[in-house]
């Protein structure tokens, strides 16, 4: 071995030794030792079950390949480059790029003669630091999400250059550009939008070639099934991660529409608007948002199902908007506690705690307290349930509904009705003071206190009825608290019977000699039912 050689063997020993802090090494056969036996091989020397298992893995990993390759033809970069420049900040204190100011930080140590030959410090200058502290070569962060444009991803769905992606990677105005799988790029030429669900169509033309992935039935996804998320995480160019669905039916507060897939298979900045895949290589949901201490994954996704992202688009393309049926009623999730006091089970079902005025609710005999548990035949067991069920229903067409009134069941019909321009928008709040109040009565059992409500009253909280009464205090540590009740909440019911004045209240409330009563409250909100457990 030449000096040079020999040197550079040594010094690679030293620091692969001092990278693994002599915890783990390997046992090489050096070239001339003919006479020792040959290394065993691990697949020999296993016993049967062990070998199935290793067979079973190998089988799972082709899957994954598999999969893998027919759908990746199907990926694309999505980016949004705003139309209004987003100035740089200032200020921002960077490490220096050569501290040692052109010197060999290992002069006088065994790395001297390795610097050198990896080209000393302007070597090191090829590599910098980023803003979350890791270094990285040069330019490796030109691929990386800036403020002030989107950078996501999309799935090809139709050959005529449909592609399906996530809202927040297109909106905000700008040139969209989708790049291709095969290095091509193409300018959006139109771009249609659904905040509510999050999802978005974009439209390339003159694309040949394209390859579209199939939309599967995301209901019959079951928790524990593995999926495969596709997409371009932190601006790496077609990336794989592989999971399960830990959860299906997901809210979680961050579009009007919701009804995630959960999974634990890495969705990271850049993959929103990905496919989530099946081992069939059908895309069952779209990857849409991750829940995350650090902004990284933490094994906590979700993505819009298959079917309400099929829905949406197909509306998307054919009318460039989303066109929604409407009930026209409040709805609260059923709890343990609600469940006892209306003759169902928990979450068998949805309650109704509003009925508004001219809308098919009211057209169809709905009341305030009703539990819808089916809709159009299928069962509905929570709020999202039911919305998005009611929300693809066929315009002019009719559909079951099947509610439990009083502890009985009958039976109903909806008919599906577009909802009104503006309907589901929020009822601004009034800034109207309130008036003053008439004389309060204090209910000592349930610990609060109760005036008459009137139409001054009524409009000063920004609520629509004339009926009640009006929370003025209610007692820290009482079972009016544990409740949830808060001053300004306006009851309208105990027990399922109407009050219109505070006797009516104090007699049906002091009268009441269960554990439990069922209230009706009003906010500007709404209305929901809450039970009061007395002490």
């Amino acid at each position: 071995m030449r000096s040079t050689e020999k040197k550079r063997s040594v010094l690679l020993g030293l620091i692969l030794t001092s990278a693994i802090g002599f915890g783990s090494g390997a046992v090489f056969m050096s070239a001339d030792a003919s006479s020792n036996p040959a290394p065993a091989k691990m697949m020999d020397t296993l016993p049967a079950e062990t070998l199935d298992a290793i067979h079973s893995a190998n089988n799972l990993s082709m899957a994954f390949r598999a999969v893998s390759e027919h759908v990746m033809p199907s990926l694309v970069a999505i980016e949004n480059r705003p139309a209004v420049a987003v100035a740089k900040p200032s200020g921002n204190i960077r490490p220096s790029a050569d501290p040692f100011h052109g010197n060999n930080p290992f002069k006088g140590t065994p790395f001297e003669d390795m610097m050198r030959e990896f080209g000393g410090m302007e070597g090191m200058r090829r590599f910098e630091m980023r803003p979350d502290g890791k270094m990285m070569p040069k330019g490796f962060g030109d691929q990386m999400p800036r403020r002030g444009r989107g950078i996501g991803s999309g799935v090809v769905i139709d050959a005529s250059g449909i592609i399906l992606t996530n809202n927040h990677v297109v909106s905000g105005g700008g040139e969209v550009t989708v790049k291709l799988n095969d290095g091509r790029e193409f300018v959006a030429s139109q771009v249609w939008t659904d905040p509510d669900t999050d999802i978005a169509v974009v439209k390339i033309e003159g694309a040949t070639g394209l390859v579209p992935a199939a939309l599967g039935d995301s209901e019959e996804t079951d928790i524990g099934d593995w999926v495969i998320a596709m997409g371009q995480p932190f601006g790496l160019e077609s990336s794989v991660t592989a999971g399960i669905i830990s959860a299906k039916h997901r809210g979680i507060g961050i579009t009007a529409r919701e009804n995630f897939l959960q999974t634990d298979a890495a969705i990271n900045p850049g993959n929103s608007g990905g496919p989530l895949v099946n081992l069939k290589g059908e895309v069952i949901g779209i990857n849409t948002a991750i829940s995350s201490r650090g902004g990284g994954n933490d094994g906590i996704g979700f993505a819009v199902p298959s079917n309400l992202a099929r829905w949406v688009s197909d509306q998307l393309v054919e009318n460039g908007s989303v066109k929604r049926a409407y009930l026209g009623v409040g709805i609260q999730p059923v709890t343990q506690d609600l469940a006892g006091e209306l003759g169902v089970q928990p979450r068998g079902g949805v309650l109704i705690t509003d009925v508004y005025d001219d809308t098919p609710a009211a057209e169809m005999g709905l009341q305030a307290g009703d539990v819808i548990v089916q809709f159009d035949g299928k069962d509905v067991r929570t709020p999202q349930a039911l919305q998005l069920a009611v929300e693809r229903s066929p315009v002019g067409e009719k559909v079951p509904v099947k509610v439990v009134r009083d502890g009985n069941r009958i039976d109903l019909a909806y008919k599906g009705t577009e909802a009104k321009k503006g309907f589901f928008q929020k009822r601004q709040q009034s800034s109207e003071t309130q008036s003053e109040q008439s004389p309060t009565v204090k209910i000592d059992g349930v610990g609060v206190e109760v005036a008459s409500l009137d139409s001054a009253i009524a409009k000063s909280l920004n609520i629509k009825s004339e009926s009640g009464v009006v929370v003025t205090a209610v007692n820290e540590g009482s079972a009016a608290e544990d409740a949830g009740l808060q001053p300004g909440m306006v009851i309208t019911e105990v027990d399922r019977q109407p009050v219109n004045s505070v006797k009516e209240f104090e007699s049906a409330i002091t009268g009441d000699s269960d554990e439990k009563t069922l209230l009706l409250v009003k906010t500007e909100r709404g209305s929901r039912f809450v039970v009061v457990k007395r002490n």
